[in-house]
């Protein structure tokens, strides 16, 4: 069986004797396997970082920035065959793949700002004949830990921005679908990024125990389910890292009577189901104000999602592709059967899909709950898969007092026509990212990702403006020449 190995200082190379079988979910058949780095792979591609680091600290943010410039060109040249990668590796749709891509390269295109974004401030005659700046150096050595429903655009969040601020990279993707991943990291190769300046290793627990631990990584970007997150960020810190660990989410939706109701059905339809839920950014709850309006809502989602076509990725005539592993689709199955048991309506079943001609695929049809209470664990988890929720309220107080008591706080929406209402929800809504009639409000890349309480752990969120102060820290020089070479006396109060 063929395998997948890692890229350490620029070379292809082979470490650690286990190996986890790569499947496709839309067959439920393996091929090849990814091998799984050992303490001491993990340990020889921080060494080649930490060799790496001292050129590329001084290497001019221009010439950097111009490496950024060459691999977005090589990224849309090759986009067709990274979306093939992520397709028969996760099963997402293909033209999902594509957009998940594009979000990506608007990343590297925000990094190639570097010369701008790390410029730093200067204060001439701050005082008497003193001068003041501050700086923005990078810190040596950094992790990013990445997850599997995203192979691509995720690790394009962190380690572009990591490197264009002088830093070098060891980078541990998912090891469920690792071949777009390193696709890309060779192509950042071939645009010029020196060896050592971005290494890949391909593993699980022990290869983030050993970045989480090791001394010489000085800081972790992690994204992840919230308990997973949690750890990382506890580990990290405790071994004098920074660390910036993006958790879990349960994104909810307000629907108000005003709402365009058929532009809400559309939405929520892509929003809910779209990489069949497995996004940190589905909407899995839609809180309806009012019985009339939920009943419309209802009726109107069922109808609507007896067009959704499942399938395999490859076929862009398809809406939805397969889960991830069986695990996990049957984990999810696990979750609507315990929604049933404990009394919430079950609208539209998604259990028992067979997809002709791919019967051992990880499929499961679209699942849509009405009547569900905030006990219920179909409301409490993050499913990660298709499953749409229900929820009514009396009112949009209500509704906002719902969410608000919920421990994830990543992403929400309103639907309405009211502006008062809207300006009121994103004012008082305790969550991090906000869409008014949007229900994926994904902050572009000149702007910052990020949710609020048990969805994010650290004190700044994941790329744009953020990452530059992630990536690196603060120096602040003061200096002064004193004229003529005069001699002065000591000064005893603090200068002012």
């Amino acid at each position: 069986m063929t395998s997948i190995g890692h890229i350490i200082n620029g070379e292809a190379v082979s470490g650690g004797t286990r190996r986890q079988a790569i499947y496709n979910p839309a067959t439920g058949s393996s091929s090849y396997d990814v091998e799984l780095a050992d303490k001491a792979t993990v340990e020889l591609a921080i060494q080649a970082a930490q060799e790496a680091f001292p050129a590329w600290r001084n290497t001019p943010p221009l010439k950097r920035a111009r490496v950024m410039y060459k691999f977005k060109e090589l990224l849309e040249a090759h986009a067709d065959e990274i979306c093939a990668l992520i397709t028969a590796e996760h099963g997402k749709v293909l033209n999902d793949a594509l957009g998940e891509l594009q979000r990506g390269i608007e990343n590297v295109e925000y990094a190639t700002a570097a010369p701008e974004l790390l410029k730093g401030e200067h204060s001439k005659n701050a005082g008497p004949a003193i001068d003041s700046w501050s700086e923005f150096q990078p810190l040596g050595v950094v992790a990013a830990i990445t997850p599997f429903n995203f192979p691509a655009m995720v690790p394009l969040w962190m380690w572009p921005m990591a490197v264009v601020c002088g830093n070098t990279v060891v980078l541990k993707p998912s090891e469920r679908d690792p071949s777009s991943v390193k696709r890309i990291v060779e192509l950042a190769q071939e645009a010029g990024l020196p060896k050592g300046v971005l290494n890949l290793v391909n593993g699980d627990k022990e290869s983030v125990d050993t970045l989480l631990t090791d001394p010489r990584i000085q800081a972790v970007s992690f994204v992840g389910s919230t308990p997973i997150a949690e750890y990382v960020y506890s580990e990290g810190t405790r071994h004098g890292k920074r660390v910036q660990a993006l958790g879990g989410a349960k994104n909810h939706a307000i629907v108000m009577p005003d709402a365009d109701m058929d532009n809400v059905i559309s939405s929520l339809i892509g929003a809910a189901y779209g990489s069949c839920g497995e996004r940190c950014m589905a909407i899995s709850v839609a809180v309806a104000v009012g019985d009339a309006c939920a009943d419309q809502l209802v009726n109107g989602l069922k109808a609507a999602m007896a067009n959704i076509k499942t399938g395999v990725g490859s076929d862009n005539s398809n809406d939805m592709g397969p889960l991830i592993t069986g695990a996990h689709r049957n984990k999810v199955q696990g979750y609507v059967d315990a929604g049933v048991a404990a009394g919430a309506e079950l609208v539209v079943d998604g259990r028992g899909l067979t997809v002709p001609g791919h019967e051992h695929g990880y499929f499961l049809g679209p699942c849509l709950f009405d009547k569900v209470s905030t006990e219920m664990s179909i409301y409490t988890d993050e499913i990660f898969g298709p499953v749409l929720c229900v929820v009514r309220a009396k009112s949009m107080q209500e509704a906002m007092d719902i969410i608000n008591a919920h421990e994830y706080g990543n992403g929400t929406c309103i639907f309405t026509r009211d502006g008062e209402a809207a300006r009121y929800f994103s004012d008082h809504i305790q969550v991090g990212m906000v869409g008014i009639n949007i229900p994926l409000p994904v902050p572009m890349a000149f702007h910052s990702f990020g949710g609020w309480k048990r969805s994010l752990f650290g004190d700044l969120s994941a790329y744009g403006p953020d990452a530059v102060r992630f990536y690196t820290r603060r120096k602040t020089i003061t200096q002064r020449w004193p004229a003529g070479g005069l001699r002065e006396s000591a000064q005893f109060s603090f200068p002012s």
